[in-house]
């Protein structure tokens, strides 16, 4: 504590500094530099009304040009005996956010404090903060995290070398800063894909590792999660390592503690011939594996790997066990999204119809999930035959229906499963099959029942119009992007007719339908929103693109269509899902 007072000194260029933990009665002062006696030898202060203590009951940062004309402090005694003129403090807190006491630098002269040492202090803060921390896991004697036992007696004889500390100076702001790039970035991940892509760029300035690997757990094994963007060809080749095996991350994970390799020649004394070559191969000389220690149990390990020998320091390996839990944080988070998001779409995907076989009709259906890991949907497609005319004919009417209900959780999957069913029943109970009286019966049905289902969908019935007459196509659109249509000219054009979207505070709506003649090899493509819709996209430029790959490609076979209309190399992915469905009448 005594360091972090030196380096506010320094770094702020002021006589006073201490770290502050108020208690009830009193302020202990665990680290202090430039107090007079008796406070020096004592180590505390009056428990009278302080600046700490306004620190600490607000929880902000405060700074005080002049307490002197300062109507908060000016009749405090303690501050007068002390001279403490301009003041600025931090708060320190513990893990659960709790305040503690304050960092404070002191001046005896008045002063404005600027931005760029406020900011330095807040590093210092948030350093000592960690630091504070580690002692205080260490103090509850927390058999789960031994490696903050090791950190503490590692510190104290770190301690007793002041120079060697001093030198260290700048290492520990960057640790701080890591801290705190490390916190808020983690903060913001969902899935487990994300958790690593940040790891890697998490890592900065000296000292900086050549790879951070992440493994999770199950009951019999570590596997590795891969970086989803730089491939290393030796790192998917070990995905999985049996808990047995002779890896210093499974060895961690086994011991329950942090395991560090210094160099190549204790990996060859104490792992095993495949740790060596796995090692070799990536390019690793040093390593230091911590265990992630979620809120019931162990997630996995960190590899934290350097290409050339690197000394860890007590301070950057502490800084580098506060970072893990960091890091099991939005593992355990991760862990968690990804087991509903599974779930959701193994329910959304069953959901999803097998195509039926048509003689006829080339029929080809895509969905495509959001590759926002979280975001599920309620977009859908479904076909089926319609009841033969007689009894042993053939199959009647085609149906097809592309729609997406509102929503990007599980909720709007099952909906979208009511939904559906709904609306195959509405359609072959009121023949002949009008896809318009079909939906007028689905909003009759959602206005009674407690279903709150809000969206848009195309509902269709492809027929032969007759011998020689060619195909017709009816359909009813409630509220839905336009299906395009192509004629074997080449000629794209989009089918704008509609309704309103369905809602259930719009109440029963009569539907209309329309119809159009196909000609022999036209291509009719549905699909959803997520299709044209993206983020900095202009949506009329989005469909305009559509109809020109359309135009383009409508004469290949319709799995191929799908492919080519819904790849865009230079895109990330749909921010929604997608659905699309192509049909081509012989």
């Amino acid at each position: 504590m005594d360091r972090f007072a030196r380096l506010v000194s320094r770094l702020l260029r002021v006589p006073v500094a201490f770290v502050s933990l108020v208690e009830e009665d009193r302020q202990i002062l665990p680290g202090l530099i430039g107090l007079p006696e008796p406070w020096a030898e004592s180590r505390t202060l009056p428990p009278s009304p302080s600046f700490c203590r306004h620190v600490m009951a607000s929880g902000q940062p405060l700074a005080v040009p002049d307490t002197r004309a300062d109507d908060r402090f000016r009749t405090t005694p303690a501050i007068a005996e002390l001279g403490l003129i301009a003041c600025a403090g931090m708060p320190l807190t513990d893990a659960d956010g709790l305040v503690l006491g304050c960092l404070c630098a002191i001046d005896h002269e008045p002063r404005d404090w600027g931005d760029g040492e406020l900011s330095d202090l807040e590093d210092l803060a948030a350093a000592c903060s960690a630091e504070l921390r580690l002692r205080i896991l260490s103090a509850h004697g927390r058999s789960t995290h031994k490696v903050l036992e090791t950190a503490r007696a590692a510190a104290e004889r770190a301690r007793s070398d002041a120079q060697r500390l001093e030198q260290e100076a700048q290492a520990g702001l960057d640790h701080a800063e890591l801290l705190l790039r490390v916190s808020e970035e983690l903060a913001r991940t969902s899935g487990l894909e994300d958790v690593r892509r940040r790891l890697r760029d998490l890592f900065v300035g000296a000292g900086k590792p050549s790879y951070v690997g992440l493994l999770v757990a199950d009951e019999d094994a570590l596997h590795r999660v891969p970086d989803p963007d730089v491939v290393h060809s030796v790192e998917r080749e070990v995905l999985s390592l049996p808990m047995s095996a002779a890896f210093p991350s499974t060895r961690a994970m086994r011991e329950r503690r942090a395991v560090f390799v210094p160099d190549r020649e204790a990996l060859v004394a104490d792992y095993g011939p495949e740790a060596v070559r796995f090692s070799d191969r990536m390019g690793f000389t040093t390593v230091l594996c911590l265990p992630l220690w979620g809120s019931r149990t162990l997630l996995g390990v960190l590899a934290i790997c350097w290409a050339k020998q690197h000394e860890v320091g007590i301070t950057e390996r502490a800084t580098l066990t506060a970072a893990s839990g960091y890091i099991a944080q939005a593992v355990e988070r991760a862990l968690y999204l990804d087991e509903r998001i599974s779930v959701a779409r193994q329910l959304q995907e069953a959901l999803l119809t097998d195509l039926p076989v048509a003689d006829d009709v080339e029929i080809s259906a895509m969905y495509q999930p959001s590759a926002d890991g979280d975001m599920i949907g309620g977009d859908w497609y479904d076909a089926y035959h319609l009841p033969p005319a007689s009894p042993g004919g053939a199959p009647g009417a085609l149906m097809v229906t592309v729609g997406d209900i509102t929503g990007h959780d599980m909720q709007a999957a099952a909906v979208m499963g009511q939904i559906r069913s709904m609306l195959r029943q509405a359609t072959l109970d009121h023949p002949p099959y009008s896809p318009a009286t079909a939906l007028t019966a689905l909003d009759a049905a959602c206005s009674v029942l407690p279903i709150d289902a809000g969206g848009t969908l195309v509902h269709a019935r492809l027929e032969l119009a007759g011998a020689g007459a060619g195909w017709t196509l009816t359909w009813s659109n409630a509220g839905h992007p336009p299906p395009l249509l192509r004629t074997p000219d080449g000629r794209v054009t989009a089918l704008v007719e509609h309704d309103v979207l369905l809602h259930p505070a719009l109440g029963p709506f009569h539907r209309t339908e329309h119809r159009r003649n196909l000609p022999a090899g036209s291509t009719l493509l549905l699909y959803t929103d997520g299709l044209i819709e993206r983020r900095g996209d202009d949506i009329d430029a989005s469909i305009a693109h559509l109809v020109a790959l359309f135009t383009r490609h409508g004469d290949s076979p319709p799995a191929e269509l799908l492919r080519l209309i819904s790849s865009r190399p230079t895109d990330p992915g749909p921010g929604d899902d997608v659905v699309v469905l192509a049909l081509r009448v012989p």
